[in-house]
Protein backbone atom coordinates (compact mmCIF):
# COMPACT_ATOMS: atom_id res chain seq x y z
CA UNK A 1 0.00 0.00 0.00
CA UNK A 2 1.20 3.69 -0.74
CA UNK A 3 0.91 6.18 1.70
CA UNK A 4 2.37 8.66 0.37
CA UNK A 5 3.15 10.44 -2.99
CA UNK A 6 5.72 12.99 -3.60
CA UNK A 7 4.79 14.89 -6.97
CA UNK A 8 8.23 16.74 -8.48
CA UNK A 9 7.77 18.91 -11.51
CA UNK A 10 10.75 20.18 -13.27
CA UNK A 11 9.28 23.01 -14.19
CA UNK A 12 9.41 22.93 -18.10
CA UNK A 13 11.49 20.20 -18.98
CA UNK A 14 10.08 19.07 -22.04
CA UNK A 15 11.06 16.16 -24.23
CA UNK A 16 9.94 16.85 -27.67
CA UNK A 17 7.51 18.58 -29.43
CA UNK A 18 3.92 17.22 -29.90
CA UNK A 19 2.19 17.06 -33.31
CA UNK A 20 0.71 20.63 -32.76
CA UNK A 21 3.50 22.47 -31.83
CA UNK A 22 3.79 23.56 -35.22
CA UNK A 23 0.72 25.61 -34.70
CA UNK A 24 2.26 27.23 -31.65
CA UNK A 25 5.84 28.59 -33.52
CA UNK A 26 7.67 25.23 -31.48
CA UNK A 27 8.80 22.97 -34.53
CA UNK A 28 11.81 21.56 -33.65
CA UNK A 29 11.47 21.77 -29.56
CA UNK A 30 13.55 19.62 -27.52
CA UNK A 31 14.02 21.46 -23.74
CA UNK A 32 15.79 18.35 -22.80
CA UNK A 33 17.55 17.33 -25.42
CA UNK A 34 18.29 20.31 -27.55
CA UNK A 35 20.04 21.53 -23.94
CA UNK A 36 22.41 18.34 -23.48
CA UNK A 37 23.31 18.90 -27.19
CA UNK A 38 24.29 22.45 -26.55
CA UNK A 39 26.27 21.77 -24.11
CA UNK A 40 27.65 18.66 -25.12
CA UNK A 41 26.16 16.19 -23.33
CA UNK A 42 24.46 16.12 -19.50
CA UNK A 43 25.65 14.25 -16.51
CA UNK A 44 22.40 12.69 -14.29
CA UNK A 45 23.58 9.62 -13.39
CA UNK A 46 20.56 8.85 -11.27
CA UNK A 47 18.09 10.12 -13.50
CA UNK A 48 19.51 7.98 -16.17
CA UNK A 49 19.38 5.01 -13.67
CA UNK A 50 15.41 5.60 -13.40
CA UNK A 51 15.05 5.47 -17.01
CA UNK A 52 15.28 8.98 -18.69
CA UNK A 53 17.40 8.43 -21.37
CA UNK A 54 14.62 5.61 -22.52
CA UNK A 55 12.03 8.63 -22.93
CA UNK A 56 13.83 10.77 -25.40
CA UNK A 57 17.47 10.85 -27.20
CA UNK A 58 19.58 12.41 -24.71
CA UNK A 59 23.69 13.49 -25.02
CA UNK A 60 25.01 11.73 -22.20
CA UNK A 61 22.49 10.16 -20.76
CA UNK A 62 22.12 6.90 -22.43
CA UNK A 63 19.19 4.06 -22.19
CA UNK A 64 20.08 2.03 -19.51
CA UNK A 65 19.40 -2.32 -20.07
CA UNK A 66 17.45 -2.39 -16.66
CA UNK A 67 15.74 0.90 -15.26
CA UNK A 68 14.80 1.57 -11.89
CA UNK A 69 11.37 3.33 -12.24
CA UNK A 70 8.27 3.11 -14.97
CA UNK A 71 9.00 5.55 -17.38
CA UNK A 72 7.23 7.52 -20.58
CA UNK A 73 6.03 10.49 -21.50
CA UNK A 74 2.46 12.44 -21.77
CA UNK A 75 0.82 14.45 -24.06
CA UNK A 76 -0.71 17.60 -23.33
CA UNK A 77 -4.47 16.99 -24.00
CA UNK A 78 -5.36 20.95 -22.93
CA UNK A 79 -5.40 23.99 -25.19
CA UNK A 80 -2.04 25.90 -24.22
CA UNK A 81 1.37 25.36 -22.90
CA UNK A 82 1.07 27.64 -19.90
CA UNK A 83 2.13 26.84 -16.52
CA UNK A 84 -1.06 27.20 -15.11
CA UNK A 85 -2.73 24.63 -17.85
CA UNK A 86 0.12 22.45 -17.36
CA UNK A 87 -0.82 21.85 -13.74
CA UNK A 88 -4.65 22.17 -13.75
CA UNK A 89 -3.97 19.24 -16.25
CA UNK A 90 -2.63 16.69 -14.12
CA UNK A 91 -5.09 17.10 -11.52
CA UNK A 92 -8.22 16.39 -13.88
CA UNK A 93 -8.62 19.62 -15.67
CA UNK A 94 -8.93 19.45 -19.36
CA UNK A 95 -8.89 23.16 -21.04
CA UNK A 96 -10.22 22.99 -23.87
CA UNK A 97 -9.84 26.46 -24.90
CA UNK A 98 -6.98 27.99 -24.40
CA UNK A 99 -6.12 31.28 -21.88
CA UNK A 100 -6.52 34.74 -24.04
CA UNK A 101 -3.15 36.08 -24.85
CA UNK A 102 -2.03 39.92 -25.48
CA UNK A 103 0.43 40.29 -27.86
CA UNK A 104 0.47 43.94 -28.66
CA UNK A 105 -0.38 44.59 -24.78
CA UNK A 106 -3.71 44.77 -22.86
CA UNK A 107 -7.05 47.63 -24.06
CA UNK A 108 -8.04 50.48 -22.95
CA UNK A 109 -11.10 48.78 -21.23
CA UNK A 110 -8.54 47.02 -18.58
CA UNK A 111 -5.42 49.75 -18.43
CA UNK A 112 -8.15 52.76 -17.87
CA UNK A 113 -10.01 51.06 -14.90
CA UNK A 114 -6.64 49.89 -13.60
CA UNK A 115 -4.71 52.87 -13.94
CA UNK A 116 -7.79 54.85 -11.91
CA UNK A 117 -7.82 52.30 -9.44
CA UNK A 118 -4.06 52.24 -8.24
CA UNK A 119 -3.68 56.16 -8.47
CA UNK A 120 -1.19 56.40 -11.45
CA UNK A 121 -0.62 55.94 -15.03
CA UNK A 122 1.87 52.55 -16.05
CA UNK A 123 4.69 51.96 -18.27
CA UNK A 124 5.11 49.43 -20.65
CA UNK A 125 1.79 47.69 -21.72
CA UNK A 126 3.37 45.33 -24.58
CA UNK A 127 5.39 42.08 -24.75
CA UNK A 128 8.34 41.94 -23.66
CA UNK A 129 11.14 39.76 -21.62
CA UNK A 130 10.96 40.40 -17.64
CA UNK A 131 14.73 40.95 -17.33
CA UNK A 132 15.04 42.90 -20.78
CA UNK A 133 11.54 45.21 -19.60
CA UNK A 134 12.86 46.36 -16.36
CA UNK A 135 16.51 47.57 -18.11
CA UNK A 136 14.87 49.67 -20.50
CA UNK A 137 12.10 51.32 -18.00
CA UNK A 138 13.84 50.70 -14.54
CA UNK A 139 14.97 54.08 -14.46
CA UNK A 140 11.66 55.63 -15.94
CA UNK A 141 10.06 53.78 -12.94
CA UNK A 142 12.44 55.19 -10.32
CA UNK A 143 11.34 58.68 -11.55
CA UNK A 144 7.72 58.46 -12.60
CA UNK A 145 6.63 55.71 -9.96
CA UNK A 146 4.40 53.87 -12.77
CA UNK A 147 4.81 50.23 -12.56
CA UNK A 148 5.87 48.43 -15.68
CA UNK A 149 2.94 46.30 -17.13
CA UNK A 150 4.13 43.81 -19.62
CA UNK A 151 2.80 40.40 -20.91
CA UNK A 152 4.34 37.26 -22.77
CA UNK A 153 3.25 34.52 -25.17
CA UNK A 154 1.57 33.32 -22.27
CA UNK A 155 -1.75 34.12 -20.50
CA UNK A 156 -0.13 36.72 -17.86
CA UNK A 157 -0.50 40.16 -16.63
CA UNK A 158 2.86 41.23 -14.97
CA UNK A 159 3.62 44.10 -13.21
CA UNK A 160 7.56 45.05 -12.06
CA UNK A 161 8.20 47.81 -9.05
CA UNK A 162 11.55 48.59 -7.26
CA UNK A 163 10.70 47.17 -3.82
CA UNK A 164 12.79 50.36 -2.49
CA UNK A 165 9.93 52.25 -4.08
CA UNK A 166 6.90 50.52 -4.05
CA UNK A 167 6.42 48.33 -0.69
CA UNK A 168 6.11 44.56 -1.99
CA UNK A 169 2.58 44.72 -0.28
CA UNK A 170 1.86 47.89 -2.30
CA UNK A 171 2.40 45.79 -5.48
CA UNK A 172 0.53 42.99 -4.25
CA UNK A 173 -2.42 44.79 -4.03
CA UNK A 174 -1.89 46.26 -7.37
CA UNK A 175 -1.67 42.56 -8.59
CA UNK A 176 -5.15 41.87 -6.79
CA UNK A 177 -6.78 44.66 -8.45
CA UNK A 178 -5.40 43.84 -11.92
CA UNK A 179 -6.83 39.97 -10.80
CA UNK A 180 -10.42 41.58 -10.37
CA UNK A 181 -10.38 43.50 -13.41
CA UNK A 182 -8.65 40.68 -15.66
CA UNK A 183 -12.44 38.38 -16.13
CA UNK A 184 -14.47 37.24 -19.07
CA UNK A 185 -12.73 37.43 -22.52
CA UNK A 186 -9.74 39.28 -20.59
CA UNK A 187 -9.53 35.98 -18.00
CA UNK A 188 -5.70 35.20 -18.22
CA UNK A 189 -4.51 32.68 -16.38
CA UNK A 190 -2.10 34.51 -14.46
CA UNK A 191 -1.65 37.77 -12.71
CA UNK A 192 2.33 38.12 -12.07
CA UNK A 193 3.89 40.29 -8.74
CA UNK A 194 7.52 40.76 -10.39
CA UNK A 195 9.33 42.76 -7.79
CA UNK A 196 13.14 44.12 -9.15
CA UNK A 197 15.86 46.28 -6.72
CA UNK A 198 19.24 47.44 -7.59
CA UNK A 199 20.25 50.28 -9.74
CA UNK A 200 20.15 51.40 -13.56
CA UNK A 201 22.23 49.03 -15.34
CA UNK A 202 22.15 46.03 -12.89
CA UNK A 203 18.65 45.84 -11.85
CA UNK A 204 17.77 42.13 -10.26
CA UNK A 205 14.62 40.59 -9.83
CA UNK A 206 13.94 39.13 -6.20
CA UNK A 207 13.02 36.07 -4.95
CA UNK A 208 9.11 37.77 -3.90
CA UNK A 209 7.79 37.21 -7.14
CA UNK A 210 3.49 36.24 -6.12
CA UNK A 211 1.53 34.62 -8.80
CA UNK A 212 -2.50 35.29 -8.69
CA UNK A 213 -3.83 32.35 -10.49
CA UNK A 214 -7.49 31.94 -11.80
CA UNK A 215 -9.31 29.38 -9.49
CA UNK A 216 -9.59 25.87 -10.90
CA UNK A 217 -13.25 25.84 -12.58
CA UNK A 218 -14.61 22.65 -11.44
CA UNK A 219 -13.58 19.85 -8.41
CA UNK A 220 -9.93 18.49 -9.05
CA UNK A 221 -7.62 15.57 -7.53
CA UNK A 222 -6.35 18.51 -4.59
CA UNK A 223 -9.43 19.09 -3.38
CA UNK A 224 -10.81 15.54 -3.49
CA UNK A 225 -7.74 14.53 -1.27
CA UNK A 226 -8.09 17.35 1.36
CA UNK A 227 -12.04 16.54 1.36
CA UNK A 228 -11.27 12.93 2.53
CA UNK A 229 -8.56 14.01 4.70
CA UNK A 230 -5.38 13.70 3.30
CA UNK A 231 -1.98 16.25 3.73
CA UNK A 232 -1.05 17.93 1.14
CA UNK A 233 1.84 19.64 1.42
CA UNK A 234 2.93 22.50 -1.74
CA UNK A 235 5.89 23.68 -1.91
CA UNK A 236 7.04 26.80 -4.38
CA UNK A 237 4.34 28.20 -6.68
CA UNK A 238 1.98 25.43 -6.59
CA UNK A 239 -0.26 27.16 -4.02
CA UNK A 240 -0.42 30.45 -6.48
CA UNK A 241 -1.57 27.78 -9.23
CA UNK A 242 -4.47 26.39 -7.15
CA UNK A 243 -4.98 29.26 -5.36
CA UNK A 244 -4.75 27.13 -2.16
CA UNK A 245 -7.51 25.17 -3.27
CA UNK A 246 -6.85 21.55 -1.66
CA UNK A 247 -4.02 22.87 0.09
CA UNK A 248 -3.44 21.69 3.77
CA UNK A 249 0.05 23.64 4.01
CA UNK A 250 2.14 25.50 1.51
CA UNK A 251 5.48 25.84 1.96
CA UNK A 252 7.42 29.35 0.39
CA UNK A 253 10.47 28.25 -1.51
CA UNK A 254 12.63 31.08 -3.46
CA UNK A 255 14.72 29.11 -6.01
CA UNK A 256 15.46 24.82 -6.74
CA UNK A 257 17.89 24.88 -3.75
CA UNK A 258 15.76 26.32 -1.45
CA UNK A 259 12.62 24.06 -2.61
CA UNK A 260 14.54 20.66 -2.57
CA UNK A 261 15.80 21.94 1.01
CA UNK A 262 12.36 21.78 1.91
CA UNK A 263 11.14 18.77 0.82
CA UNK A 264 14.07 17.00 2.48
CA UNK A 265 13.26 18.28 5.53
CA UNK A 266 9.40 17.73 5.03
CA UNK A 267 9.78 13.77 4.09
CA UNK A 268 10.81 13.91 8.05
CA UNK A 269 7.06 15.76 8.73
CA UNK A 270 4.55 14.01 6.98
CA UNK A 271 4.65 10.85 6.34
CA UNK A 272 1.41 10.50 4.89
CA UNK A 273 -0.16 12.26 1.65
CA UNK A 274 0.62 13.84 -1.63
CA UNK A 275 4.33 16.40 -1.33
CA UNK A 276 3.33 18.81 -4.48
CA UNK A 277 6.35 20.74 -5.32
CA UNK A 278 6.98 22.79 -8.54
CA UNK A 279 11.07 23.71 -9.04
CA UNK A 280 10.84 27.09 -10.90
CA UNK A 281 14.16 27.76 -11.56
CA UNK A 282 14.51 25.88 -15.37
CA UNK A 283 11.98 28.10 -16.40
CA UNK A 284 12.16 31.08 -14.95
CA UNK A 285 15.81 31.70 -14.51
CA UNK A 286 17.82 29.62 -17.72
CA UNK A 287 14.67 28.76 -20.36
CA UNK A 288 12.99 31.91 -20.78
CA UNK A 289 16.45 33.34 -20.72
CA UNK A 290 17.80 31.27 -23.76
CA UNK A 291 20.96 29.59 -21.29
CA UNK A 292 21.48 26.67 -22.06
CA UNK A 293 24.67 26.21 -20.36
CA UNK A 294 22.81 26.92 -16.74
CA UNK A 295 19.58 25.06 -18.19
CA UNK A 296 22.08 22.22 -17.87
CA UNK A 297 23.98 22.85 -14.94
CA UNK A 298 20.60 23.08 -12.81
CA UNK A 299 19.71 20.06 -13.91
CA UNK A 300 22.53 18.05 -13.05
CA UNK A 301 22.53 19.93 -9.76
CA UNK A 302 18.67 18.42 -9.22
CA UNK A 303 19.87 15.21 -9.93
CA UNK A 304 21.90 15.09 -6.95
CA UNK A 305 19.20 16.23 -4.82
CA UNK A 306 16.65 13.78 -6.83
CA UNK A 307 18.60 11.04 -4.93
CA UNK A 308 18.88 12.70 -2.01
CA UNK A 309 14.90 12.56 -1.63
CA UNK A 310 15.36 8.78 -2.93
CA UNK A 311 17.11 7.55 0.17
CA UNK A 312 14.97 8.96 2.38
CA UNK A 313 11.89 7.41 0.99
CA UNK A 314 10.22 4.61 2.69
CA UNK A 315 8.48 1.28 1.30
CA UNK A 316 5.14 3.41 1.08
CA UNK A 317 6.81 5.74 -0.45
CA UNK A 318 6.09 6.98 -4.08
CA UNK A 319 7.95 9.49 -6.57
CA UNK A 320 6.80 10.98 -9.62
CA UNK A 321 8.66 12.92 -11.67
CA UNK A 322 7.45 15.36 -14.48
CA UNK A 323 6.99 18.37 -16.28
CA UNK A 324 4.13 21.22 -16.97
CA UNK A 325 5.73 22.45 -20.55
CA UNK A 326 8.29 22.82 -22.47
CA UNK A 327 10.60 25.74 -22.47
CA UNK A 328 13.36 25.17 -25.46
CA UNK A 329 16.42 27.30 -24.56
CA UNK A 330 18.00 26.56 -28.06
CA UNK A 331 14.57 27.72 -29.74
CA UNK A 332 14.82 31.75 -31.33
CA UNK A 333 12.00 32.95 -29.14
CA UNK A 334 12.22 32.86 -25.39
CA UNK A 335 8.45 31.78 -24.54
CA UNK A 336 7.39 28.49 -23.00
CA UNK A 337 7.35 25.53 -25.64
CA UNK A 338 4.10 22.60 -26.59
CA UNK A 339 5.79 19.66 -25.88
CA UNK A 340 5.75 16.41 -24.13
CA UNK A 341 6.64 16.07 -20.88
CA UNK A 342 8.44 13.28 -18.93
CA UNK A 343 7.13 10.52 -16.67
CA UNK A 344 9.17 9.00 -14.22
CA UNK A 345 7.85 6.86 -11.32
CA UNK A 346 9.65 5.21 -8.72
CA UNK A 347 9.32 3.83 -5.49
CA UNK A 348 9.80 0.10 -3.76
CA UNK A 349 6.94 -1.09 -4.99
CA UNK A 350 6.46 -0.24 -8.16
CA UNK A 351 7.62 -2.85 -11.42
CA UNK A 352 10.13 -0.93 -13.44
CA UNK A 353 9.52 -0.36 -16.93
CA UNK A 354 7.58 1.41 -20.17
CA UNK A 355 4.63 3.27 -19.28
CA UNK A 356 4.25 4.14 -23.38
CA UNK A 357 2.96 7.87 -24.45
CA UNK A 358 0.06 8.80 -22.14
CA UNK A 359 -2.72 10.72 -23.72
CA UNK A 360 -3.03 13.31 -20.81
CA UNK A 361 -1.40 14.78 -17.84
CA UNK A 362 -3.99 13.80 -16.21
CA UNK A 363 -3.15 10.18 -16.25
CA UNK A 364 -0.81 10.96 -13.55
CA UNK A 365 -4.01 12.32 -11.09
CA UNK A 366 -6.00 9.58 -12.04
CA UNK A 367 -3.52 7.44 -10.76
CA UNK A 368 -2.85 9.16 -7.33
CA UNK A 369 -6.83 8.85 -6.81
CA UNK A 370 -6.69 5.63 -7.40
CA UNK A 371 -3.46 5.30 -5.06
CA UNK A 372 -5.22 7.42 -2.12
CA UNK A 373 -8.69 5.94 -2.93
CA UNK A 374 -10.71 8.99 -3.61
CA UNK A 375 -13.46 9.46 -6.09
CA UNK A 376 -12.30 9.18 -10.08
CA UNK A 377 -11.60 12.89 -11.83
CA UNK A 378 -13.62 12.41 -14.50
CA UNK A 379 -10.18 12.46 -16.90
CA UNK A 380 -6.90 10.21 -17.63
CA UNK A 381 -6.43 6.72 -17.10
CA UNK A 382 -4.57 5.50 -14.19
CA UNK A 383 -1.41 3.23 -15.12
CA UNK A 384 -1.34 0.98 -11.51
CA UNK A 385 -1.50 -1.97 -14.16
CA UNK A 386 1.64 -1.09 -15.88
CA UNK A 387 3.52 -0.19 -12.00
CA UNK A 388 1.77 -3.49 -10.55
CA UNK A 389 0.01 -1.79 -8.05
CA UNK A 390 -3.30 -1.63 -7.09
CA UNK A 391 -5.92 0.86 -5.93
CA UNK A 392 -6.75 2.25 -2.47
CA UNK A 393 -9.70 -0.37 -1.13
CA UNK A 394 -11.74 3.10 -1.08
CA UNK A 395 -11.34 3.79 -4.51
CA UNK A 396 -14.17 4.04 -6.76
CA UNK A 397 -11.91 3.70 -10.01
CA UNK A 398 -11.83 0.14 -10.30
Amino acid sequence: MIKRVIMVVLDSVGVGELPDAHLYGDAGSNTLANTAKAVGGLKLPWLQSLGLGCITEIAGVPCVQQPRAAYGKMAERSQGKDTTTGHWEMTGIIMTKAFPVFPYGFPPEIMEPFSKAIGRSYLGNIKASGTEIIEALGEEHLQTGRPIVYTSADSVFQIAAHEELVPVEQLYHWCEIARELLTGEYAVGRVIARPFIGEPGNFQRTARRRDYSLAPPREMLLDKLKAAGHEVVAFGKINDIFVGRGITTAIHTENNDHGMAALLQALDRYPQGLLFINLVDFDMVYGHRNNAEGYARALERVDGQLQAVTEKMTEEDLLIILADHGCDPIIPHTDHTREYVPLLVYGAQVRPGPLGVRETFADVGATVACLFGVAPLGEGTDFMQELGLKCSENSGNH
